[in-house]
């Protein structure tokens, strides 16, 4: 799930999202739904991560928050895995594709941004503050196009956040995953248990197309563990994953399960 972009690749991406605001709008009389942004970092020790950190917690946020993005997501994992490194997630509702595309050069004009950041937007070539970045731009499903703030009442410490990505065999297939979680009653059913889900939603731009990903969210980890039985072991659950026409949908699933920084808005 990994997104390289080089500055070489800047007009071509900004031209992805032209085309893509133009393919995923919708018109006047149709329902909004959100856009979002993941972004991943990816860091080789604790030094980056600490550099990162305090560039996202002193500048890049305060800088969003002045731009109109008020509920910025940042999570770290829970675990740790030596196969992908420190990693930390950042997660931005959007109003539009236009939104981002324009957001960098909005938070650029910020003097106390720019003041802030200045170790991270000055690093040099061989002090760098991660190895790469990856970029995912998702639109929220039908039956949530606005995502939802969880009010848990335990300290961030001991919330778990689950970021799910299901890969789809085919396009055709995964079209068939999209539909059981809208039209089947997936997170119908996720509501019904309380998931508290942050938000469901079609990538639109990444590199595990065509796939979807969604994020429920849990006051500690026994309620997760305990969420999840009671979810594998519903009636309406056995009733729709044995539905022929939804087997067979999800090729690749991948899952993390994270907590929220101190400093994150959700």
């Amino acid at each position: 799930m990994k997104l390289r972009i080089r500055p070489s690749a800047s007009v071509l991406f900004f031209i992805v999202l032209i085309v893509l605001s133009f393919l995923f709008g919708e018109s006047s009389t149709a329902a909004r739904r959100d856009y979002y942004a993941l972004k991943v970092y990816h860091m080789k020790d604790q030094s980056q991560s600490d550099r990162v950190e305090k560039y996202l917690k002193e500048a890049y946020i305060p800088a969003l928050h002045k731009a109109g993005i008020q509920k910025v997501g940042v999570f770290k994992p829970i675990e740790e895995k030596a196969e992908t490194g420190l990693l930390l997630f950042v997660w931005l509702p959007l109003k539009s594709l236009e939104q981002f595309s324009d957001l960098n050069a909005t938070i650029e004009k910020d003097a106390q941004y720019q003041a802030a950041g200045t170790d991270y937007i000055e690093a040099a070539h061989n002090n760098t503050p991660f190895q790469r970045i990856e970029t995912i731009l998702l639109k929220a499903f039908e039956n949530m196009p606005a995502f939802s703030v969880p009010n848990h009442s335990t300290p961030p410490s001991e919330r778990v956040y689950e970021l799910r990505s299901y890969e789809g065999p085919t396009e055709k297939m995964y079209q068939k995953k999209v539909e059981m979680f809208n039209a089947g009653g997936e997170i119908a059913l996720f509501k019904k248990l309380e998931f508290n889900a942050l938000f469901y939603a079609e990538v639109i731009s990444g590199s595990a197309m065509p796939n979807l990903m969604y994020m429920t969210t849990f006051s500690d980890m026994k309620s997760h563990d305990e969420h999840w039985d009671t979810f594998r072991n519903h009636p309406d659950w056995k009733v729709l994953s044995g539905m022929e026409k939804y087997k067979n949908t999800v090729s690749n699933s991948t899952k993390y399960l994270l907590r929220p920084t101190d400093y994150s808005d959700l």
